[in-house]
C-alpha cells in the first residue's frame, strides 16, 4: 500500500495547491484578512504532503519494491544503498517530484521567514507559487507518476544509469534544482507587486536575499555538474555547451543579471520595470530548461523523458506561465514610473551596462540552443551549433562585462566623474596590462586570448584592491586604524568581493587550461612510456576484479619526475552487471597549479591499451572560482540587516511595513 499512500499524498497536495490560490487571493482582493491568512497553513501542509510522498517513493526504492514501474526502471538488487537513493531522482518521474518538494520546500521558507511581509503581499507571493506548484502536480499526475504499478511484476530492475552512479550525482541534482525552483520565488514576489501595484524599494529588498540564495545554490549545483562530467566522462573537458548545461546556465546568468538589478532598485529606487523583467526571464528561463530536459527534445547523459506527451504539457504549462507574466507587466509596467534618475557615468550605469551583456550572454546561448532543435521540428534540416559559436559570442559579450565588474564598486551612486575614476583606477589598470603581458609572454606560447584573459582577471583582482583600500585608507583626523575599518565593513561589502575574486580565480582556470593543456592519445604496451611536461607515465598493466555491481579492470601507471617515482595512478574500466555498460572511469592527481589526468581506452592485443593522458594547469581554479563566487553570495545573505529584518516583529498593518521596508532602504543609501 505504500505506493498507493504517495499517490493519495499527491492528489491532497493538488486540492490544498488550489486552496493556496483561490483564498488568499481573494482574500487579498477583497481585504479580507482570514482568507489571506490560509496561504500559511496551506503551503505548510502542502509541504507535509509532498514529503510524506517523497517519504513513500524513497521506501520503495529501499526495499526493491519492483512492482513500482519506475522503480523496476530506474534501480535494481544489486544497486548499493547510496546509489538506491540518488536513484529516486535519477529518472524522469522521481526528478519532478524532486522539483516539486524543492517548491513546496521554497514555499514553506517563504511562510516562516516573511512575517515581516504585508498580509496582502504575503497572500499573492504563496499564491503565485501554489499556482506553479498546482502545474508540476498536474503534471506528475496526469503524465509522470512515480508511483505507477506494473501489472507483470520483474524480479529485478533494470538498474540506474552507471553515468549517473558516482557521488556527484548524489548532491548534484538537488543543488541545481534548490537553484532552479529558488528563483519562482523572485518570480512570485515580482508577480505578486505587480498585482498589487507595489514596485517600490520595499519589494526589492524583501526578494533580494531569496534571489541571493537561489543563486548560491543555482552556483553550486553548475559546479558539481561540470566537475562530474570532468573526471567521469573520461576526456577531460569540464564545460561541453551541451543543451541540458545551457538549460541551467542560462538561469544562472539571467539570476545574476537580477542580483545587481536589485541591488539597485532597493537601494536608489531605479531599475523597477527592468527588476520585474528580470525576475520573469530568470524563472521563465527555469521552466524552460525543464521543458528541453523532460520533454525529450534532446538526447543527452543529463535528460530522461521521452514521451511527447509530456513535452506537449511542459509547453502549455510553460505558455500560460510566462504568457501571462508577460501580459501583466505588460499591463502593470506603465504605471509604475522610471524610479530614481541618474547619470552616463554612475554606479547604475555600470550595473545597468552589465545587467544588459548578461541578458545578451543568456539571449545568445538560448539563440544557441533553440535555434538547432526549431529548425529539425520544422522539418528544415539539422545543423550542429557547438563550441566555436557559444565561445566566439560568450567571450565578446563577457569581456566588457568583467571590465565594468572592476569600475562599477568604485563608482559613485547617482553621478561619478570620469577624472576621478581614471585617477583612482590608472595603477590597477597600468599592473594588470604589464602583468598579463609578462605572464603571457614568459609562458613560451603567447596569444592576444590567453593575454586578454589574464588581463581580464588581474583587472578585476587590482580594482578590486583599489576599492578595499578606498574603504580602509587612514582619513585625516580619525581615531580609527586599518583593522577598525575592516572590521566595519559590512558582510554583504565582503561577500561581493569574494565573489568578484572567485570570478578572477574562474578565468584564471578557463584561460590557463584553454592556453596550456596538453593531451596526447596514445597506445602504451607494459614498460611503455609517454611524457608530457616534466612529468612522465609509465604504463606497467591491467588488473582485474570486481565492485559491488560492477567488474572493473584497472591501470597500474606511475608518474616519474625527474626520474624518480611521485605517484601511481589507477585508471578504471568498469562494465556494470545488469545493463552491461562499459564505463570509464577517469584517474586524476590534483593539484594546486595543475591536474594529471589519465583514462583508459580499448584495449589493443593481450596487453597493450589506448590511453588518453592530459596535463591541464590551474583546472581546478574554474571550480574554485565557482565556490568562491557561492561563498561570496552566503556571506552577503548573513549580513546584519537580513538577520534583524528576521528578528523584527510582525508588522501590524501594510502601511506599517512599507514603512519600515522604506526605512531600512533609507538607511542603505
Amino acid at each position: 500500500m505504500i505506493p498507493e499512500i504517495g499517490n493519495f499524498m499527491l492528489v491532497l497536495a493538488l486540492l490544498v495547491s488550489v486552496i493556496q490560490i483561490v483564498v488568499p487571493i481573494a482574500g487579498a482582493h477583497t481585504g479580507n484578512r482570514a482568507w489571506m491568512a490560509v496561504a500559511r497553513p496551506a503551503a505548510r501542509l502542502q509541504f507535509v504532503l509532498i514529503v510524506v510522498a517523497w517519504i513513500c517513493l524513497v521506501y520503495c526504492f529501499l526495499s526493491n519494491d519492483f512492482t513500482v514501474r519506475y522503480v523496476a526502471m530506474t534501480s535494481s538488487r544489486m544497486l548499493p544503498v547510496q546509489y538506491k537513493v540518488a536513484a529516486v531522482w535519477g529518472g524522469h518521474e522521481g526528478s519532478i517530484l524532486l522539483w516539486l518538494l524543492i517548491l513546496s520546500f521554497w514555499m514553506t521558507a517563504v511562510s516562516v521567514f516573511s512575517r515581516h511581509l504585508p498580509d496582502a503581499m504575503l497572500a499573492r507571493i504563496l499564491g503565485v507559487m501554489g499556482f506553479v506548484s498546482l502545474g508540476f502536480l498536474l503534471f506528475i499526475l496526469m503524465t509522470s507518476n512515480p508511483f505507477s504499478r506494473l501489472f507483470d511484476a520483474v524480479s529485478d530492475g533494470q538498474d540506474l544509469n552507471p553515468l549517473l552512479q558516482d557521488p556527484g550525482m548524489v548532491a548534484h541534482p538537488p543543488m541545481l534544482y534548490m537553484g532552479y525552483v529558488g528563483f519562482s520565488v523572485a518570480f512570485a514576489f515580482a508577480i505578486a507587486a505587480l498585482i498589487g501595484g507595489e514596485l517600490d524599494s520595499a519589494w526589492a529588498r524583501w526578494s533580494r536575499p531569496w534571489t541571493t540564495v537561489a543563486w548560491v545554490f543555482l552556483t553550486i549545483g553548475i559546479c558539481l555538474g561540470s566537475a562530474w562530467a570532468y573526471y567521469t566522462l573520461g576526456w577531460g573537458g569540464w564545460w561541453f555547451w551541451d543543451p541540458v548545461e545551457n538549460a541551467s546556465f542560462m538561469p544562472w546568468l539571467m539570476g545574476t543579471a537580477l542580483m545587481h538589478s536589485l541591488a539597485v532598485t532597493e537601494k536608489r529606487g531605479s531599475f523597477k520595470v527592468w527588476t520585474v523583467l528580470l525576475a520573469i526571464f530568470a524563472f521563465s528561463l527555469s521552466l524552460l530548461g525543464t521543458f528541453l530536459v523532460r520533454s525529450g527534445v534532446l538526447t543527452s547523459v543529463h535528460a530522461f523523458a521521452s514521451d511527447p506527451r509530456r513535452g506537449l504539457f511542459i509547453l502549455v504549462f510553460l505558455a500560460v506561465v510566462i504568457g501571462g507574466s508577460l501580459a501583466l507587466f505588460a499591463w502593470r509596467a506603465p504605471r509604475v514610473g522610471l524610479g530614481g534618475r541618474f547619470a552616463a557615468v554612475s554606479r547604475e550605469s555600470m550595473l545597468l551596462g552589465n545587467n544588459v551583456l548578461f541578458a545578451a550572454a543568456a539571449g545568445s546561448v538560448l539563440l544557441g540552443t533553440l535555434y538547432p532543435l526549431t529548425l529539425d521540428a520544422l522539418g528544415l534540416g539539422k545543423i550542429s551549433v557547438g563550441p566555436p559559436y557559444f565561445d566566439s559570442v560568450f567571450v565578446a559579450l563577457m569581456a566588457p562585462a568583467l571590465f565594468l565588474m572592476g569600475i562599477g564598486p568604485i563608482t559613485r551612486w547617482k553621478e561619478a566623474s570620469l577624472p576621478d575614476l581614471r585617477r583612482r583606477l590608472q595603477w590597477a589598470a597600468a599592473v594588470s596590462v604589464v602583468a598579463a603581458l609578462l605572464l603571457s609572454l614568459l609562458s613560451g606560447r603567447f596569444s592576444l586570448l590567453i593575454a586578454l584573459g589574464l588581463l581580464l582577471a588581474i583587472w578585476i583582482v587590482c580594482s578590486s584592491a583599489v576599492t578595499l583600500w578606498a574603504r580602509i585608507r587612514p582619513v585625516p583626523g580619525s581615531t580609527q586604524g586599518i583593522p577598525q575599518r575592516l572590521a566595519g565593513l559590512s558582510r554583504s561589502y565582503y561577500g561581493m568581493l569574494a565573489a568578484h575574486l572567485g570570478v578572477a580565480a574562474f578565468v584564471i582556470g578557463v584561460t590557463m587550461v584553454k592556453g596550456y593543456d596538453v593531451e596526447k592519445d596514445v597506445q602504451m604496451d607494459v614498460g611503455d612510456t609517454v611524457a608530457i611536461g616534466p612529468y612522465v607515465f609509465r604504463f606497467n598493466g591491467v588488473s582485474e576484479g570486481e565492485g559491488p555491481n560492477y567488474h572493473y579492470q584497472r591501470g597500474n601507471m606511475e608518474v616519474l619526475r625527474d626520474g624518480q617515482v611521485v605517484r601511481t595512478m589507477g585508471p578504471e574500466k568498469r562494465v556494470y552487471l545488469v545493463q552491461r555498460n562499459p564505463m570509464t572511469n577517469a584517474a586524476i592527481d590534483t593539484g594546486f597549479l595543475r591536474d594529471l589526468y589519465v583514462s583508459l581506452g580499448e584495449q589493443v592485443g593481450n596487453t597493450a591499451w589506448t590511453v588518453r593522458v592530459y596535463y591541464k594547469p590551474f583546472v581546478d581554479w574554474i571550480w574554485g572560482g565557482c565556490l568562491m563566487m557561492a561563498f561570496g553570495g552566503a556571506l552577503a545573505i548573513s549580513d546584519r540587516r537580513y538577520r534583524i529584518e528576521r528578528r523584527a516583529p510582525a508588522p501590524s498593518s501594510p502601511e506599517d511595513a512599507l514603512a519600515i521596508g522604506a526605512a531600512g532602504a533609507e538607511s542603505l543609501k
